[in-house]
């Protein structure tokens, strides 16, 4: 989900869908699905509200909002908050907050986000809720987590799923990767009885460039999705998209070919295809009883301006996820 520590064909036929290899994607991307309006988005996370409408957030401006009815035509609706929360400051100069994660449980919405600075690991998570889901009706709830200077981890890039009566939230960006904190899910804030910092995914090369977790649960496998390489340089970026699964939420989470994610390991699930460069910063959301992939890329024909990028997420016959 993620602006990030921002650093350094074909459709398959659905007929064929349940034939498709574990990891597939890699020879042949679809083209997100049709979408209009104001779409020009970073980090986007999407629900469906009780009231049947749609609304997305992203990066910058204390958070972007835009509404729809349909899922595919957009507008512009003003910002998460109505005001900056005064502890923003003390993690970014400009009280500019990235990657949020909306989500909603116990009758009311759940939004995570990050606030931070170009380059610097001294970074916050924070937590507003809302009745309604709508831009300008957030509270805001203070930190869930941080990270220091100190730390071999970011605080950055949440993203929230609720297992067996536990509240996890996954995290991170370059650093040391992918980790993972237990929240009290009364709060939502971190769960001061567990307070361990749990390591998911990795690689063996500085700078360590895996970032913006998504964690889903399909079947019996809990799947995490992260965003690999380079985001935020428009025609220039080398964002993919890759998963591995794990029995457990907590890991340790193998790609198709049992490579720990801890190791290098993950299947490609989406990377650059024609005019749509370094798709990432995703999330998932639930619609009809259907996975949705939501994410950004840019857009080879507007000169790396970024996008809303939107494809079913589907899954194999053997439990890996496709991008339908």
């Amino acid at each position: 989900m993620s602006r990030t520590r921002l650093r350094g064909a074909a459709v398959l036929a659905a007929a064929l869908l349940a034939l498709v290899p574990s990891g597939a994607g890699a020879a042949g991307y679809p083209d997100p699905l049709p979408v209009a309006g104001d779409t020009v988005v970073h980090d986007p996370t999407m629900i469906r509200l009780q009231d049947g409408s749609y609304v997305a957030y992203s990066t910058h401006g204390r958070l972007e909002a835009r509404v729809s009815n349909d899922r595919t035509h957009w507008r512009r609706a003003g910002d998460a908050f109505d005001a900056v929360p005064g502890w923003w400051y003390d993690y970014s100069a400009d009280g500019d907050p990235w990657a949020p994660e909306i989500s909603y449980r116990d009758g009311r919405y759940w939004l995570y986000y990050a606030v931070s600075k170009w380059g610097s690991n001294q970074s916050a998570i924070g937590l507003a809720t809302s009745a309604t889901g709508r831009p300008g009706s957030w509270q805001d709830r203070g930190i869930v987590f941080a990270s220091t200077t100190t730390d071999t981890y970011n605080a950055i890039d949440p993203a929230v799923i609720a297992d067996k009566g536990r509240l996890w939230m996954a995290f991170g960006s370059y650093w040391s990767g992918i980790r993972m904190v237990r929240l009290d899910p009364r709060t939502g804030l971190a769960d001061p009885a567990d307070t361990e910092v749990r390591h998911l995914a990795t690689r063996p090369d500085l700078p360590y460039a895996v970032e913006a977790p998504t964690v889903v649960k399909h079947g019996r496998y809990y799947y995490l999705l992260a965003s690999y390489d380079a985001c935020c340089s428009g025609l220039s970026a080398t964002y993919r998209i890759k998963a591995g699964r794990s029995a457990s939420v907590t890991g340790p989470y193998v790609d198709s070919k049992g490579v720990p994610m801890l190791e290098g390991g993950g299947d490609l699930l989406l990377a650059a295809h024609g005019s749509y460069i370094g798709p990432g910063g995703q999330s998932v959301m639930k619609d009809h009883g259907r996975d949705v992939l939501v994410y950004h890329y840019y857009d080879g024909e507007d000169n790396g301006v970024p996008k809303l990028g939107l494809n079913e997420l589907r899954w194999s016959r053997d439990g890996w996820p496709v991008v339908g």
